[in-house]
């Protein structure tokens, strides 16, 4: 007979919901790396290696995404940190974009960022992941 076991502590919302974001982001650059990959095949006149460079990074940053919120569902605490990192590299992206008159995209993203970080270092989320005060403790 199979050995069951129960989880008695539910994912918190906010571990849930920094998941949920992890893996639309890790969809959305993979949706960019795939337009990457058609630009790249169908460029008439470009630099290949940078061009493949540029698309294997992207690919690279959707699987690390997908990756860390699969780590961070399953309670792995060592996935929060890497997780928030990726998003604080939102922050200067949204900068520059900001900057480059596309503030109507970079402030999203910075917003993004921040968020999905507040979500991974919430009480909440940090009880779940095996941080913070034990039981009773402030």
């Amino acid at each position: 007979m199979a050995r069951v076991t129960l989880d008695s502590d539910p994912i918190p919302v906010t571990l849930r919901w920094a998941v949920r974001l992890l893996r639309g982001e890790a969809v959305a650059v993979g949706l960019l790396a795939g337009w990457l990959i058609w630009a790249d095949l169908t460029a008439a006149s470009t630099d290949r290696l940078s061009a493949w460079l540029v698309t294997a990074f992207a690919i690279g940053a959707a699987a690390a995404l997908w990756a860390l919120g699969g780590g961070l569902e399953r309670r792995r605490a060592g996935a929060r940190a890497p997780a928030i990192v990726l998003q604080l590299m939102l922050l200067p992206i949204g900068w520059f974009m900001v900057q480059g008159g596309m503030g109507w995209l970079g402030v999203p993203l910075m917003a993004l960022g921040v968020g999905v970080s507040w979500l991974l270092v919430s009480p909440a989320t940090s009880r779940a992941l095996g941080f913070g005060a034990p039981e009773g403790g402030q």
